[in-house]
C-alpha cells in the first residue's frame, strides 16, 4: 500500500441531521470497505427490543472484524414509553423502528425485525410465547438466518433464566437457540427453505457481563472457560475514532427512550459465552470458518486481485483502482453463489462510484403527492473523476425511461429536468406491518415477502445506467424531496405518495359519563388539487350525530375544513365506532395521514383509519378537581377530563402543599421523574399531601 497522506475518517461526518441526506465516502472510508471487500463472513446479534442491542459488539464486527452483521429485533418496541413526544403504541415502534435504522447507519450494521408484537411487559416466557404465536415468530427468525447465512449467532440474553427478566429478554434467546437448528432443516418451514435453501450457523454466543451474575465480584469468580473476551473499545488510527465511540454515538440514536450515550475510551470488554459450536482457541468467533474469498467456487482469483488494490490504494487518489475494481465485479458476476455474489456485487459497485466521487440524485418537487399526479423531477449525475458515460434513467414500477449518450467528463455537473406521472396504482406510502389490524401479539403481514424488512420497500425509484472503464453499471437511488432552510441549509425529506384526501377524527375516543352531547371535530385536507366532494358518516345504532352536509371543494393542495359533529349517547350503557369517509365522483377516501416528523429520524407517514371510539359508560365519579404533573408521552389528562375531571396541569414550582390542597387527588404522569429533574426536589411535598389523606 502506498504511504503519501494519512487521511483523518471524521467517521461522524458521514451520517448526518437529515437522514436522507446522501453520503459520500472519503478515501479512508473506502479503504475500510475495501476490507470488507475481502472479508466472508457473517454475525447476526438477536434481542427483543430496539435498544437492547449492543451497539459495541455490532460496530466492532462491522468496522473492526469487516463481517457482514447484523441486528434481528423480534418487536419494534410498541410496548415502551415515548421521552420526545406524545406518539405511543404503534406510533412509538414506528419512531424506534428508524432510531434503530438510524443507529445502524453510524455502527455499520444491517437491520431485522420478526412480526413480534411488544404487547407490554410479561413476567415469564411461556406467556410471552405464548401471546407472540411462538411458532410463526420462530418462523421468522430462521428465515432471517436462512436469508442472512450468518456463521456466527449472538443472544444478548440468557436463554437458561426465567423469571429473573422480562419474558420478552429470555424469549429471543430461546427462538434463537432452537432457530440455530431449526434453520438447517428442510422440513421446518419446508416450503421457505426449497426457496431460499437452509443454513447452519457454525456458534451460537450468550453475550454475557457481571448484570447477569448480580455483581462485578460474583462475575470475576465465574468459570470463563467458555467465553472470549472481546475488546470492543479498539482505537482504529486509519479512522481515528475508537470502536466504543462510534457505538456511543450509535447507541444515542434511541432517542425516544433516553438512551444518550458518552462514550468512554480504552480498553472495553464484552465477553461472549459459547452455547453452541466448538469454542474458538483464541477471542477470534470466525476461529476454523473460512472467511476469504476461497470460501467460494471460482473465489481464488479474486481475493489476490482484492489484495493488490488495498496493497497499492493511494489515499489521495483512490481513482487509480478503478480498473482493478471493474475487473473485480466482472469476476464476481460468474460466481455460482448466489448469496456471496449479491453482496459483493453491491459493495464493489459501491466502491466504484465512491472512486469516481459519482453523485447521482433524483429531486421531485414536493414531499407528498398522490397517484395520478405529474410532477417535475430534477435528476442531476455528476463524476467527480475519470469519465464515464450516462446511458439511461428510468423509475422502477412505471413508463418513465430516457436514453441518453452523454458523456460525464471529470467534475463536470449534468442537470435534467423531466416530467414525471404516477402511476396510478401506485399504493400509498404506509408500514407494512401496519396495513392490517394486528392481534395483541404478532402483526399480519399480507405481503410475505416483506417479512424480516425493517421498513416497506420504496415502489418508485430512479435507476441511473452508466457505463464506467467499459462496464454497465446499475445505479438505484431514492426519490427524494429536498429544499433549503434558511438556518439549516439543505434539508432532505423522503418522497411519499399518500391519498388525495385526509379525514382526521379531532378525538379517537370519546367516552361519555353522562347523557350530555360531545361535539368532535372533523379535519379534511386535500394533498392534491381541485377535488370536491361530501363528508358521510355511518351513524351507530342508538347513537344521534348531528353535522351539515355540504359540497365542500378544495382548490389547492395543503387546503384544510373543520367540520363539527355533534354525538350525543344513547340512555344505557353503549360501545360503537363512528367511520367517516370522504366521497368524491371518483374515489371514496376513509383514511388520516399521519405525519411523524424528528430531527433524527427521516419524516414518517402513516395511514390511520378514520374512526373514532364511542364509549357511554354509567361512571361513578369521586371528587372533581385533579392536579396532573406531566410525564413522557403523556396524554392522560384529555382522558380524565373526558370522563368529567376538572384537570389543572402543575409545574414544578407550583407544586406546593397550599395548592396542592386545592385537589381532590394528584396524579403523576408515566416516567416523569425521568423527564422533570425538579420533581425530585418536590417529593417531601407530595408526600406529606399523602399523609394527610
Amino acid at each position: 500500500m502506498k504511504k503519501h497522506y494519512l487521511v483523518l475518517l471524521v467517521l461522524l461526518g458521514s451520517y448526518n441531521l437529515f437522514a436522507q441526506q446522501p453520503s459520500q465516502l472519503n478515501s479512508s472510508q473506502i479503504y475500510q470497505q475495501l476490507e470488507k471487500l475481502d472479508f466472508l463472513g457473517s454475525v447476526l446479534y438477536v434481542a427483543a427490543h430496539p435498544d437492547d442491542e449492543n451497539t459495541k459488539l455490532i460496530s466492532y464486527f462491522s468496522n473492526q472484524t469487516h463481517a457482514n452483521t447484523a441486528y434481528l429485533s423480534l418487536t419494534r418496541g410498541d410496548g415502551g414509553q415515548n421521552l420526545i413526544g406524545s406518539e405511543l403504541r404503534e406510533k412509538l415502534g414506528l419512531i424506534r423502528t428508524q432510531e434503530l435504522l438510524a443507529a445502524r447507519k453510524i455502527d455499520g450494521g444491517q437491520q431485522f425485525f420478526s412480526r413480534a408484537n411488544d404487547f407490554g411487559y410479561s413476567k415469564t416466557p411461556q406467556e410471552t410465547l405464548e401471546i407472540w404465536n411462538k411458532e410463526e415468530v420462530l418462523k421468522d427468525v430462521v428465515k432471517t438466518i436462512r436469508k442472512f447465512q450468518p456463521d456466527v449467532i449472538i443472544n444478548r440474553f440468557d436463554h437458561r433464566t426465567e423469571g429473573n427478566t422480562h419474558g420478552h429478554h429470555t424469549s429471543s434467546a430461546r427462538l434463537s437457540l432452537e432457530a440455530f437448528d431449526k434453520a438447517a432443516d428442510d422440513n421446518f418451514a419446508s416450503a421457505e427453505a426449497k426457496t431460499l435453501g437452509t443454513w447452519q450457523p457454525q456458534r451460537l454466543f450468550f453475550n454475557t457481563s457481571w448484570w447477569f451474575y448480580g455483581s462485578q465480584e460474583k462475575f470475576e469468580e465465574a468459570d470463563k472457560s467458555k467465553m472470549l473476551a472481546i475488546d470492543a473499545g479498539v482505537y482504529n488510527p486509519l479512522i481515528g475514532i475508537s470502536n466504543s465511540e462510534i457505538a456511543s454515538h450509535s447507541r444515542s440514536q434511541h432517542k425516544s427512550q433516553g438512551f444518550g450515550n458518552t462514550p468512554v475510551r480504552g480498553e472495553q470488554l464484552e465477553y461472549i459465552e459459547l452455547i453452541k459450536g466448538k469454542i474458538p482457541t483464541n477471542n477470534d468467533v470466525f476461529e476454523g470458518i473460512n472467511t476469504n474469498w476461497s470460501r467460494v467456487k471460482g473465489g481464488e482469483m479474486i481475493g489476490k486481485l482484492v489484495d493488490k488494490i488495498k496493497e497499492e490504494y493511494d489515499f489521495t487518489a483512490p481513482s487509480k483502482s478503478l480498473r482493478d475494481l471493474v475487473k473485480v465485479y466482472q469476476l464476481i458476476e460468474k460466481l455460482d453463489n448466489d448469496h456471496w455474489r449479491t453482496i459483493k456485487l453491491e459493495e464493489t459497485k459501491n466502491l466504484i462510484a465512491a472512486c469516481v466521487g459519482l453523485y447521482l440524485e433524483a429531486v421531485t418537487q414536493s414531499a407528498l403527492t398522490t397517484p395520478g399526479e405529474t410532477i417535475s423531477l430534477q435528476i442531476e449525475a455528476t463524476q467527480r473523476e475519470a469519465t464515464g458515460v450516462l446511458k439511461e434513467i428510468s423509475i422502477s414500477n412505471s413508463n418513465f425511461k430516457k436514453k441518453f449518450t452523454t458523456t460525464l467528463n471529470s467534475n463536470q455537473r449534468i442537470s435534467l429536468t423531466e416530467e414525471f406521472t404516477i402511476p396510478t396504482t401506485t399504493p400509498y406510502t404506509n408500514p407494512y406491518w401496519l396495513e392490517k389490524p394486528s392481534e395483541l401479539g404478532m402483526y399480519e403481514v399480507s405481503n410475505k415477502v416483506y417479512i424480516g424488512l425493517p421498513e416497506t420497500p420504496s415502489t418508485l425509484k430512479a435507476n441511473f445506467v452508466l457505463e464506467i472503464e467499459g462496464q454497465t453499471l446499475n445505479f438505484e437511488k431514492e426519490l427524494v424531496y429536498k429544499y433549503n432552510d434558511p438556518v439549516e441549509g439543505e434539508v432532505y425529506e423522503p418522497f411519499q405518495i399518500v391519498p388525495a384526501i385526509s379525514v382526521k377524527m379531532g378525538k379517537p375516543i370519546l367516552i361519555f359519563g353522562n347523557e350530555n352531547s360531545k361535539v368532535l371535530p372533523i379535519t379534511i385536507k386535500a394533498f392534491s388539487n381541485n377535488i370536491s366532494g361530501q363528508l358521510k358518516l355511518n351513524v351507530p345504532k342508538k347513537w344521534k350525530i348531528d353535522y351539515t352536509q355540504e359540497d365542500m371543494r378544495f382548490s389547492k393542495k395543503g387546503e384544510e375544513k373543520l367540520i363539527y359533529v355533534t354525538v350525543t349517547p344513547p340512555h344505557e350503557g353503549s360501545e360503537a365506532q363512528l367511520e367517516a369517509r370522504f366521497i368524491t365522483s371518483e374515489k371514496e377516501y376513509d383514511q388520516h395521514v399521519v405525519e411523524i416528523d424528528y430531527e433524527h429520524i427521516p419524516k414518517q407517514i402513516l395511514l390511520e383509519a378514520a374512526t373514532a371510539k364511542l364509549i357511554a359508560l354509567d361512571i361513578k365519579k369521586k371528587g372533581d378537581k385533579i392536579a396532573y404533573i406531566e410525564g413522557a408521552g403523556d396524554v392522560v389528562p384529555e382522558s380524565l377530563r373526558e370522563i368529567g375531571y376538572q384537570v389543572n396541569v402543575l409545574q414544578p414550582e407550583q407544586i406546593t402543599l397550599k395548592k396542592l390542597n386545592e385537589f381532590d387527588a394528584v396524579v403523576i404522569g408515566i416516567r416523569a421523574y425521568n423527564t422533570v429533574n425538579d420533581l425530585a426536589f418536590k417529593q417531601s411535598i407530595l408526600f406529606e399531601y399523602v399523609n394527610q389523606g
